[in-house]
């Protein structure tokens, strides 16, 4: 069940409510059992979502699940103050440091990292025009609510704030939310989340990574929060807590910080690059984990191909020779590569992951003769004809002889450049044509 709390101390939160109750069809009823400033009083309910309404501060409404029915996620709809314009936000809660706004010191919330992901795809539907859509760093209370929360804002300022169509806005979001799950599924044992740690209160390279690839972002500490928090090895519980309450297992870095990398590797935990998070997006991570084994790190070239997306069996292991692949990268790298990748499950790499090399882990075997025939393909913009015999390919074209050239009395210079480019020239009153001083030229590679 997912359950809404409005604050009738926060004014954008009223405005969030009143269009929740507006949107859709509910049954009301009052709850004796609780204060009404404390969730009691009317309680709108419906199938699978349940809102109410408290007189605090949503910062300061810790462990506020324990008024609704039993509910699987939460989300406060509220205000976001800042000098930002127009803003429409969502965030964990909790302190890498000192709670100077709600919750307790060093202390973490459950996070929702799925559900933040869809209510930010939501909020961008719906946002109003002249709105922008933000995800903000984990920075205020309440650090304890009882089940994975989040915060889904209005902001900067009062006009924001009175503004019908950005209440309405996010009380759609907010709706959008019913049925869903605050974690992606179980893959591998872990769920496809991710903590980020560094960068400034807003945090536009996570929101890149949510919006364009299928990683979701649980807790992110901002630079001024790890300040806040200290040394990261004397905070092994706070760094400890960033991945347990966002059920992750990998962190991913906005700066080097080799002193938190250390913990959060000694801690069990792994730190990835955004190259590994684009890389492995669309890929079962069970996969991940059996061919980065198997061949090589994507830290260390590992690429995975089109195939790869989804896949869930076994792999072999196939290759081309190095002479065969060094040719068709010298003739159109971008052309080799994606001849690999279209057929590939996954494939080692050269040059900053531009350059095709292998191995290759291939669906089976005759995946093989797939790639020959988009290396064919690629031979044949330098070569005339490229012929497949067996385990060999012989490449053919025509060149100009230079040799013949001069024994034919060609001076080298300009005549030389004229007769490489197909057109014939006169010595001495003769003319030489091109095919005078041509010569086969055939290459043999081995596949």
């Amino acid at each position: 069940m997912l359950a809404i709390v409005v604050s009738r101390s926060d004014s954008a939160s009223e405005h969030i409510g009143a269009q929740l109750v507006d949107l859709v069809e509910w049954r009301e009823r009052v709850d004796d059992s609780r204060p009404d400033s404390d969730g009691g009083g009317t309680v709108y309910h419906r199938e699978g979502i349940e809102l109410r309404s408290f007189e605090d501060i949503h910062l300061d409404l810790d462990g506020v699940a324990k008024a609704f029915d039993d509910p699987d996620l939460l989300v406060f709809a509220s205000r976001h103050a800042g000098e930002t314009g127009p803003l429409l936000t969502a965030h964990h809660t909790g302190n890498f440091g000192p709670a100077e706004f709600g919750g307790a010191d060093g202390t973490l919330a459950r996070a929702c990292p799925n559900a933040h992901r869809r209510v930010l795809e939501a909020l961008e539907e719906y946002a109003p025009d002249g709105y922008d859509i933000g995800m903000e760093c984990t920075h205020h209370g309440p650090s304890e609510v009882g089940v994975p929360s989040m915060f889904v804002e209005i902001g900067s300022e009062n006009d924001q704030w009175d503004d019908p169509d950005a209440a309405r806005a996010v009380a759609r979001a907010i709706l959008d939310l019913e049925g869903v799950r605050a974690d992606t599924p179980t893959e591998n044992g872990t769920h496809r989340h991710l903590v980020g740690f560094g960068g400034g209160h807003y945090v536009p390279r996570f929101e890149r990574v949510c919006d364009e690839t299928d990683w979701a972002i649980g807790h992110i500490g901002a630079d001024w929060a790890l300040e806040a928090m200290g040394d990261p090895r004397e905070n092994r519980a706070v760094v400890r807590q960033a991945f347990t309450q966002s059920r992750a297992d990998c962190a991913l870095l906005e700066a080097d910080r080799p002193v938190l990398r250390e913990t959060i590797e000694d801690l069990g935990y792994r730190v990835v690059d955004e190259t590994w998070v684009r890389e492995t997006s669309g890929v079962p991570l069970g996969l991940v984990d059996r061919i980065e084994t198997t061949l090589t790190s994507v830290d260390d070239g590992l690429r995975f191909g089109d195939p790869a997306e989804g896949y869930g069996s076994d792999f072999v292991i196939g290759s081309l020779s190095s002479g065969l692949l060094a040719e068709a990268n010298g003739i159109d790298r971008t052309a080799t590569r994606a001849a690999v990748a279209q057929s590939a499950l996954a494939f080692g790499t050269a040059q900053n992951g531009t350059e095709a090399v292998g191995p290759f882990a291939l669906a089976d075997d005759s995946v093989v003769d797939d790639i020959v025939d988009g290396i064919v393909a690629v031979l044949e913009q330098s070569y005339d004809s490229v012929e497949r015999t067996d385990r060999t390919l012989v490449a053919t074209k025509t060149v100009f002889d230079p040799t013949r050239a001069r024994e034919l009395g060609v001076p080298e210079g300009p005549k030389f450049g004229q007769l490489s480019a197909g057109q014939p020239v006169d010595v001495d009153g003769k003319q030489v044509d091109p095919v005078d001083v041509t010569t086969v030229e055939k290459r043999r590679f081995q596949i």
